[in-house]
């Protein structure tokens, strides 16, 4: 059975593998993701919110983008060379992202009516676009004299989200015209960027990790090379962000080199699209310096500065860190968008190694930090996720700086990404979500089925169908929560061996039936001594899922509710209760305390909430 030790940190305690040897990271990586567009998810869990984003997200960004806030105004005033810009300077990302959301909906979900709106928007986005190639609406309608000036206006930001829209579009309906606009765009800024040319230091971090996406599409290695070069560029003094002096360079992570980083500091967000490009880089340039870099990063993010929730981010002043196990509860930042970043960002750490670590705090972002950014009806959102409310925080329909809502448009519809992976020797089966997979693989059709009711019970049924032998090994996360598991091939009861926290079946043959049943009870955590906001108190956990308390439930004595190391919890099933939920009631020192999953908090009736509760030993 699989040892653990705790991983004690910002709010808790997160369970992982033990017994592990440490091992020298490959420079290359060695798992493919198995992509989202062969993945049709049917799942109690994940399919009505699915829905919830293709009837309601979707239709509330559209309606923001066009109605509401002057979004795509600002396109058709670049266009005509007229006009104010409204909103803030990096507006135009919110629509590039939600038109990121609307392809990837199409891929699995296609509807000519959403299509068609993409490709108005589209059409709106070209005619915006510069003689030079030059697109920025926010410059076009202020003065282009003042293009390229600030490296914290977000320009390159912007583009970024651009080519990752223009990409998953491309993909999606196979039409070019996004994707020909971010290449005169890409061609533009290396015009002007470069070895031998002028430096320059994006003070928001995106547009490297969109490059990669560019040169995958493409094959053109010129748009990879910008990308390392963007890189390269931090931490040697050619950062100026416009005069204003309101950050410092560690905001913009740009005080030293990134491949001698060892902590995170700054911007959360902005770390972690810096991370993904440092990730995608290193994977096709083959440099092991920057994945010993990512090593100490995430070391440094999840043992010291990660909450509970998967969340990171405790300052509201720069919307990041501040020193090392400093998370508050009431004030904590965690921005939806950065939660979505610690999914990108550990996926990718974990084609580097194979190793489950990663996704067990990407499963922890998934389900906890980043599915409380929107609300049940799919219709609300969070920019910024508390552990604790005095009652007076709700989501909004949207906001000014709206970069969570449009995040989450195109997170949800992906979620597939992250399930399976393959390798020269193993099928990877990291989440468990019902869902049948139809991918080929070494030039053979495989077909993949797994039924589940996770994250609510431990039981997953899998069946992977060849029409030839794969000659892999099935490689099966073991989450770091699970202390105790059965796993059986056939009804035949197996003792598989364990490596990295997957269990490891290599004798299988196609239509094997495969039933992974782990236990799943109510965890009582602790956080690191060090986290002083936590003193004395507890969070309860049951499998993935981090629970809290609302007032709503527990209106009588809120404030002085507590657990003791006898208490006794009873999960209990409400279908009809928060678009069904598995709760959990706490009987401790005589008072009944009802506990509800931290991603459905404020659906009801406004109230207080808090995760951390007082213990009494």
């Amino acid at each position: 059975m699989k040892q653990y030790f705790v991983l004690l940190f910002a709010c808790m305690a997160l369970w992982g593998c033990g017994g592990q040897d440490q091992i020298e990271t490959p420079p290359l990586k060695i798992i493919d993701q198995i992509d989202f567009s062969h993945v049709h998810i049917r799942d109690n869990f994940w399919s009505p919110r699915l829905a919830k984003h293709t009837s309601a997200t979707l239709p509330v960004c559209i309606d923001q983008i066009e109605n509401q806030t002057g979004r795509m105004q600002n396109f058709e005033n670049a266009a005509r060379g007229t006009g104010k810009h409204s909103g803030i300077f990096f507006d135009d990302s919110d629509v590039y992202k939600a038109l990121e959301g609307i392809a990837y909906s199409l891929i699995n979900n296609p509807d000519p009516e959403l299509e068609k709106k993409a490709d108005e928007w589209i059409d709106k986005i070209a005619a915006a676009q510069q003689p030079d190639g030059y697109i920025n609406t926010f410059y076009t309608l202020t003065g282009q004299d003042k293009r390229w000036n600030n490296m914290d206006k977000h320009e390159m930001y912007c583009a970024g989200h651009m080519m990752e829209a223009a990409v998953a579009y491309y993909q999606a309906t196979g039409k070019r015209k996004l994707l020909d606009v971010s290449i005169r765009m890409a061609d533009h800024m290396m015009e002007l960027f470069g070895p031998g040319k002028r430096h320059w230091v994006p003070g928001h971090e995106e547009i490297e990790l969109a490059l990669v996406k560019i040169y995958r599409t493409t094959g053109q290695e010129k748009y990879l090379d910008f990308a390392n070069w963007l890189l390269e560029e931090r931490g040697h003094g050619h950062g100026s962000m416009g005069g204003e002096g309101k950050w410092d360079p560690a905001y913009y992570q740009d005080v030293i080199p990134v491949r001698e980083l060892t902590d995170i500091s700054g911007h959360a967000v902005r770390c972690m699209y810096l991370y993904c490009g440092m990730a995608d880089v290193a994977a096709l340039k083959k440099d092991i310096a920057y994945v010993e870099a990512l090593n100490r990063l995430w070391d440094d993010v999840v043992l010291r500065n990660m909450y509970v929730t998967g969340g990171i981010g405790s300052s509201r002043h720069n919307e990041g860190f501040t020193e090392d196990y400093d998370l508050p509860n009431l004030d904590a930042y965690c921005e939806t968008c950065a939660s979505v970043g610690m999914v990108y960002w550990n996926q990718r750490m974990n084609q580097f190694t194979g190793d489950s670590k990663y996704i067990d705090v990407l499963e922890r972002s998934m389900y906890n930090g980043a599915l409380a950014g929107v609300s049940l009806a799919g219709d609300r959102f969070f920019y910024v996720n508390p552990l604790e409310s005095n009652g007076d925080h709700h989501r909004q329909a949207w906001y000014g700086c709206a970069c969570c809502p449009s995040q989450i448009s195109r997170f949800l519809p992906s979620i597939g990404n992250y399930i399976y992976g393959t390798s020269d020797k193993a099928l990877w089966v990291n989440l468990f979500i019902g869902n049948t997979t139809e991918v080929t693989i070494d030039g053979k059709k495989v077909v993949m089925k797994q039924e589940t009711d996770y994250p609510w019970d431990g039981l997953v049924k899998l069946t992977v169908t060849s029409e030839q032998p794969l000659g892999k090994e099935l490689r099966i996360r073991i989450p770091g929560w699970c202390k105790s598991y059965t796993l059986s091939v056939n009804g035949n009861k197996v003792d598989s061996t364990t490596d990295k926290g997957y269990t490891v079946i290599k004798e299988w043959k196609t239509g094997d039936l495969i039933v992974l049943n782990m236990d799943m009870p109510v965890e009582k955590v602790s956080a690191d001594p060090r986290v002083r906001q936590n003193t004395g108190k507890r969070a309860l956990q049951r499998g993935p899922l981090v629970y809290c308390l609302e007032e709503t439930d527990n209106a009588k004595g809120f404030a002085d509710l507590a657990l003791t190391p006898t208490s006794s919890f009873e999960v209990k099933d409400e279908p009809d209760n928060l678009g069904g939920i598995r709760s959990i009631k706490a009987i401790s020192n005589g008072q009944t305390l009802h506990f509800i999953p931290y991603y459905a908090w404020d659906n009801r009736k406004a109230g207080k909430m808090k995760v951390w509760i007082d213990y009494q030993e």
